[in-house]
């Protein structure tokens, strides 16, 4: 029974710091004169707090765990909701189609620079041990 109750405590734990992370977000986001949501700036904090091990990982990885699992089941509501401005977006699916397709050549174009940046200063291993036995 004691596994049990462990189990359910950390699921608890878990929730309740993504939750507390999503409400401190929310308040934050209320507070400042932008219009960032207050779920994007509650998942600043909640990676700000992970990367900087202020909060184990440990604590919030079961309640991740689930939501990752069900994520798909999480963005039915969305797609219905989607489905009231059918109208709006059967009128405006050229400009949609044009800056999805652009924004995403912007995006890979962006990866694939910062990737040859980061990664074509560094050759081979092999290649090092060549040059120094020349």
């Amino acid at each position: 029974m004691s596994n049990a109750t462990s189990l359910a405590f950390q699921y608890i734990r878990a929730f309740i710091l993504i939750y507390l992370c999503l409400f401190a977000g929310n308040a934050i986001s209320s507070l400042l004169p932008l219009t960032i949501p207050g779920s994007i700036i509650g998942m600043l904090i909640l990676f700000g707090l992970l990367s900087t091990q202020i909060l184990p990982f440990k604590w919030v990885k079961p309640g991740c765990n689930v939501l990752i699992r069900y994520m798909a089941l999480l963005f039915v509501p969305i797609g219905v909701g989607v489905m009231n401005y059918y109208e709006q977006l059967r009128t405006q699916l050229g400009p949609l189609v044009v800056s999805c397709l652009v924004s995403t050549i912007i995006v890979l174009l962006v990866v694939a620079y910062c990737s040859h940046y980061i990664h074509g200063e560094r050759g081979a291993v092999a290649d090092k041990a060549e040059k120094e036995n020349d």
